[in-house]
This record gives structure tokens, sequence and C-alpha cells, in this order.
């Protein structure tokens, strides 16, 4: 018989049919995607890897609904999510995922804290602000949390963006360039927060990244070349 964790792995989270994205651009039709077809199951690592321009940030923008494909389907928990209107897919993305944009997408009329509280809040969780407050401690900037964006470095918001990816601990994170504005040390402090998540809670990661270190400690690496997967 299988344990919950083996039940919970046994199926896939996160699953693509053919998905296309292409974009006019005046005098012809640029393919950014082309029939992009892949499971992710509970509880996996995947790191997708390939060069500037190979299609991987805009694949995990239609992994989280955050663009609408051209053709094709995307699957989050089994939910067709391009079935669903915008305020739905934003009710599954609450629900389910945790977030980490390679351009931060802090509030800048909110404070550190404050913009982590806000997806507990806006899931009308208690002791928001206690939650946050530890996880702000816990990537360094137990210091700063009373500051605005415009008022920390560019690491130190990106640091604030994954604080708030992770407060909720998600069923699913989904990262691009997670490390990217990072020391070598914060870095390196943040990869083993997100493999603790994947450890313990069975969070299913999905990071687009040129780390090579990072992908490597994925238990599969999704390779792109030209919008396709190659292998």
């Amino acid at each position: 018989m299988m344990n919950n964790r083996a039940k919970q792995m046994a199926h896939p989270i996160v699953r693509t049919d053919s998905l296309t994205k292409q974009v006019d651009t005046g005098d012809n039709r640029l393919t950014i995607l082309q029939d992009i077809s892949l499971k992710v199951n509970a509880g996996e690592s995947i790191a997708i890897v390939g060069a500037s321009g190979s299609g991987k940030s805009t694949l995990l923008g239609l992994l989280a609904g955050l663009d609408v494909p051209t053709s094709g389907h995307v699957y989050l928990d089994g939910e067709d999510i391009f079935l669903l209107d915008e305020d739905e897919r934003a009710a599954l993305r609450s629900r389910l995922l945790g977030f980490m944009f390679q351009s931060f997408q802090l509030l800048p009329a909110l404070t550190a804290i404050e913009n982590v509280m806000l997806p507990l809040e806006l899931a009308g969780i208690n002791d928001a602000r206690r939650a946050a407050q530890a996880l702000l401690e816990r990537v360094g900037l137990g210091m700063r949390l009373k500051h605005y964006p415009r008022q920390l470095s560019g690491g130190e918001q990106q640091r604030v963006a994954i604080a708030r990816a992770f407060v909720t601990q998600p069923k699913m994170l989904f990262a691009d360039e997670p490390t990217g504005n990072l020391d070598s040390a914060t870095g390196a402090q943040i990869i083993e927060l997100m493999f603790e998540l994947n450890r313990e809670r069975g969070t299913t990661l999905v990071l687009v990244t040129h780390d090579e270190a990072l992908s490597t400690r994925c238990s599969r690496q999704i390779r792109m070349a030209s919008g396709r997967i190659i292998h």
C-alpha cells in the first residue's frame, strides 16, 4: 500500500498539452513556444534551463496562468486553467501557488513586511504579521521590516519577493531566476529554503534558472531551445 507521500507524487500536479504561444510582430507571426507537452508530478523539483530567448520565462508565465496561450492546455492540480476567467485563475493561484518573479513585483506603497503579509491577508489567515516577520528574519531582513522597496537594494527586494512567495507555504512554487540578484551566501540560503519546502511539505518546485548548481539540485532538468523542449 502506498503511503501518503507516494500517493501525492503519483499524479501530475502540472500538465501541458500541445502548448503554443505566438505573437504578431506586424509583418509576421513569431512563435515563442511550440507544441510543449510536459508533466510534473506532485513533490517533484524541476529546473527549466536553456539559453536566453529559448522560451523558459514565457513557459513559466503560462504555467501560472499569467499569460494566455495561442493554443493548447495547462492543467494545475487537474484544473484546465484556461477554461477559467481571469478572476478564477487569480483565485487558483492564490490557493495553490507561490511565484517568484525576476522583476520582484513588489508593491511600492507597502513596506517589506506589508508586502509579505499581503497574500496571507488575502487568504484570510490570522497572525499574518508574525508569520511575515519570521520569514523576513529568516532571509536576513529582520532589520528592514518597515523599509519600502525604494529603500532596499535589488538583492534585498528579491529576498522580500522570496519571503512573499514562501509565506503561504504553497502547494507549488514557481520561480524565475530565484538567485539571480543575490550574493552567493544569500543565494545558498534561499536554495536551502526552497528544497526544505520540497522535502518537508512536498511542495512542487518549478524553477527557471541559469544556475547550474541549482539545476543539478533538482530531480529533473527540462532543456529548451527555440521554444521547444529538446530533452
